[in-house]
């Protein structure tokens, strides 16, 4: 489906995106899902490659998964409680006032917010949840920070889209039209193999959009530093993400 408002960073390269992407923990899902007073059905807006919504699919009898680029559906994970569907999240063909719970995973500052909260509002039942959740930068140890915020900031800064302030700032400048719940910090966490962790560095948008820019990898470019500040090849670190989540309810 086209969509003449639809910033695509991601499908070049949805493949690698869907195997270096870092999973969002299970307690975030058992927890949104003891939010709403049923769980008849989620939605789970850019839902990209279907990561949040396999985690959705373990508590909702029904998820409705939308993206607006048919690749990244096309490279999500299936599943028989996964309705996927191919369509920008401000606009969808889903019913009104049918949904107990909405997740936005890292998608929010895509979105005409406006216009999407609208639409959040049409779809989701009374007393039904949205949740909205970003995260920005992983956190291994402070010499490997060093690094990967060189590399953030300095060496691709230029290339990330005027929308990713919107994560750095934590969401704090969206307005956000629900009535607020306080909601637990979460973080993401793995255990990764230095090999994991250049493989993820490369999927960042930025990162593809220097490599087009430059003809050279920024991330290659660091590998020495990176492998120094790692130690031994061999290691696995322990991979922090602390996620920004908001979490509202809706009342009509």
């Amino acid at each position: 489906m086209g969509h003449t408002g639809f910033k695509d960073h991601f499908s070049g390269h949805s493949e690698q995106y869907r195997r270096y992407r870092p999973a969002y923990p299970d307690s975030l899902f058992s927890y949104l899902a003891s939010l709403p007073p049923d769980r008849e059905s989620a939605w789970d807006c850019a839902t990209g490659t279907g990561q949040a919504a396999k985690g959705l699919a373990r508590y909702f009898a029904k998820v409705i998964a939308t993206d607006a680029s048919e690749k990244q559906i096309a490279n999500a994970a299936e599943d028989q409680k996964i309705d996927y569907r191919v369509e920008p999240s401000e606009n969808t063909s889903i019913g009104d006032g049918v949904i107990d719970l909405i997740t936005v995973a890292q998608a929010l500052h895509w979105f005409d917010s406006k216009v999407f909260f609208r639409e959040a509002k049409r779809v989701l039942k009374n007393k039904g949840v949205i949740a909205v959740w970003s995260y920005n930068l992983l956190r291994i140890s402070p010499e490997l920070d060093a690094v990967i915020d060189k590399l953030y900031w300095d060496l691709v800064g230029e290339f990330w889209p005027p929308e990713r302030r919107l994560i750095e700032d934590g969401y704090r400048g969206v307005e956000f039209p629900f009535e607020e719940i306080e909601s637990p910090n979460v973080s993401m966490f793995a255990n990764w193999s230095f090999s994991r962790l250049t493989g993820y560095l490369g999927t960042w948008s930025a990162v593809q959009k220097y490599k087009q820019a430059r003809g050279k990898d920024p991330v290659a470019a660091l590998v020495e530093p990176l492998a120094e500040a790692w130690g031994h090849s061999g290691t696995v670190k322990k991979v922090v993400w602390p996620l920004t989540l908001k979490v509202g309810e809706y009342s009509n």
